[in-house]
C-alpha cells in the first residue's frame, strides 16, 4: 500500500500547519518560510486540499471518492467532505484519545484492537454512525497492555470533541452525533477544495 514518507515537521512547515493538529508534540521549526513567487489561485486551492489529505492521512484516489460522496449528500459539498473524513474509524479512535496520532490509530485498527458495537473492525476507513460504541478489545488482552496505558498518559490532556463521549477507564467511547462543520477544528477553507475539483 502507498504511504507518504515525508517527515511530519517538514510537511507541516510547508503547509503552514501546527504539528499538534497531528498529535505530534514537537515544536514547529522557527525557520521563516521563503518568500518566493506569488502563489496562483490554483496553488492556494491545491494547498488547502493537501492540508486535509495530510491531516487525515488519505491518498488522492480515496480523497476524490470522499469528495464524490460529499457532492451527492444533502448540504454543502465542502462540509460533507470534512464530515466524511471526520467519522472515519481511525480518526474517531484518535479523537477519543485511544491513540497518540492518526497513524497510530490506523495501526491499532489494522491490528484488530478495536470493536465497534461489540464486533471487531480492522478497516481504518470504516464510517462510524450516531450511537456507535467504539472500544478497545478485551479478549486480546489489549485493554491491559502497557501500550494503552502509555497512550492515555500522553493523550489525557487532549480535549475530546463534543460529538463524542469517552470513558477512558474502560477504553471506550460513543458517537453522540455526526459532527457539524463548527465542531471540526481544522484550519482549512473547504470551499477552495470544492472549487479545485469543480474545474
Amino acid at each position: 500500500m502507498a504511504r507518504d514518507m515525508t517527515p511530519v515537521l517538514k510537511k507541516c512547515r510547508s503547509l503552514g500547519l501546527e504539528p499538534s493538529l497531528l498529535g505530534v508534540n514537537k515544536k514547529p521549526s522557527k525557520k521563516k518560510p521563503r518568500e518566493g513567487r506569488k502563489v496562483s489561485e490554483y496553488g492556494v486551492q491545491l494547498k488547502e486540499k493537501q492540508k486535509v489529505k495530510f491531516v487525515y492521512g488519505v491518498l488522492e484516489t480515496q480523497f476524490r471518492n470522499y469528495y464524490k460522496r460529499g457532492t451527492k449528500m444533502q448540504g454543502t459539498a465542502g462540509d460533507n467532505l470534512l464530515k466524511l473524513l471526520e467519522v472515519r474509524l481511525d480518526n474517531v479512535v484518535y479523537r477519543l484519545g485511544l491513540a497518540r496520532t492518526r497513524v497510530e490509530a490506523r495501526q491499532i485498527c489494522r491490528h484488530n484492537h478495536i470493536l465497534v458495537n461489540g464486533k471487531r473492525v480492522n478497516i481504518p476507513s470504516y464510517s462510524v454512525k450516531q450511537g456507535d460504541v467504539i472500544e478497545v478489545c478485551a479478549k486480546s488482552k489489549s485493554k491491559s497492555a502497557q501500550r494503552f496505558k502509555d497512550i492515555l498518559e500522553v493523550s489525557s490532556n487532549r480535549p475530546v470533541p463534543a460529538w463524542l463521549a469517552v470513558d477512558k477507564d474502560n477504553l471506550k467511547g460513543t458517537v453522540n452525533h455526526i459532527p457539524s462543520r463548527d465542531e471540526i477544528d481544522l484550519p482549512v477553507n473547504e470551499t477552495l477544495i470544492v472549487e479545485l475539483y469543480s474545474k
